[in-house]
């Protein structure tokens, strides 16, 4: 494993969500923790984290959102079938039951993943280098053919594909959050080919379902990250170098009524987890294990 140069890249996704999360991320990036970072444009920072990431030079691309909180083109903001009876996205399962019951009209789909491209471009003065979707909703039926036209549309080369090796092994997920796993995984499988017909990458490797929150040990990323690997080395082993996408949930916990995407912030970014991420990251002696390793922090535009 230490013949193979792994190019890790660590996003730390939700930038924009509210202040106490956009200086955990930035304070985990100058600590050299992550290397990456993804910006939710309707969320109630979002200016003040394209602020920062512009101040610190923090590569940034965009967390496109359809389930949390309020959409971003004025059109859809009163009538339009992204909403619930409140006026805000179904939410995360919400929005999973709304499109399988064929209530979600893809156009309205295509112009708020446009619309949000374009308000991370007005807000970081470029376009994102790579967009995913706030609970994996890029990789649903339907949804992953218009945002792979969108991203080709706009030139944005990268995507995440969230795939991760050795997920059926983790036996400390609970099942319910399992199966919301292994939804992802079976989405993330029928994506790759529409994803690959419009052109748009990834990187080689995905980690972050086993790692995420609570979950989150430098024992949980090393075995996460070997594991990867491993996986990988077995299918293609002349590769010398892997790319790795971590994706990770670093912030100091919000305090409502501050934060959130429009509807004030969750449970799970109010909650002792985030902070736990963040002090995980950061710890030295899992900078030393990159270091032994041969694992190099960097961003999309270093693939």
């Amino acid at each position: 494993l230490s013949m193979v140069q792994v190019k890790l890249i660590v996003t730390g996704d939700d930038f924009g969500y509210c202040p106490r999360r956009n200086q955990g991320i930035v304070d985990c990036f100058l600590a050299g923790a992550i290397s990456n970072v993804s910006l939710l444009v309707n969320g109630s920072a979002a200016a003040d984290a394209a602020k920062l990431a512009r101040r610190y030079n923090i590569p940034i691309g965009l967390h496109a959102n359809l389930s949390e909180g309020s959409p971003v083109c004025e059109v859809l903001k009163t009538n339009s079938s992204l909403l619930n009876q409140d006026g805000f996205f179904h939410g995360k399962m919400g929005f999973r039951t709304a499109l399988s019951k064929g209530l979600l009209n893809m156009s309205e789909v295509k112009q708020e993943l446009k619309a949000q491209v374009e308000l991370f471009h007005e807000l970081t003065g470029h376009l994102p280098p790579h967009m995913d979707g706030h609970q994996h909703v890029h990789v649903l039926p339907e949804v992953r053919h218009v945002f792979a036209e969108v991203l080709e549309e706009y030139g944005i080369k990268y995507t995440r594909v969230p795939i991760e090796p050795g997920l059926h092994n983790c036996d400390w997920i609970p099942p319910s959050l399992m199966d919301f796993y292994l939804g992802v995984e079976e989405d993330s499988f029928n994506t790759v080919d529409v994803f690959t017909k419009h052109g748009i990458r990834w990187p080689d490797l995905y980690i972050g379902l086993s790692t995420m929150g609570r979950n989150m040990s430098v024992s949980s990323i090393r075995s996460a990250i070997d594991s990867a690997v491993l996986e990988l080395a077995a299918k293609a082993p002349q590769s010398r170098t892997v790319t790795i996408e971590l994706m990770v949930h670093p912030g100091y916990p919000s305090v409502p009524p501050v934060g959130g995407c429009g509807e004030g912030p969750d449970d799970f970014s109010q909650s002792w987890e985030r902070l736990h991420e963040l002090q995980t990251l950061i710890k030295p002696e899992l900078q030393s294990h990159y270091k032994s390793r041969n694992i190099q922090l960097c961003s999309f535009k270093d693939l």
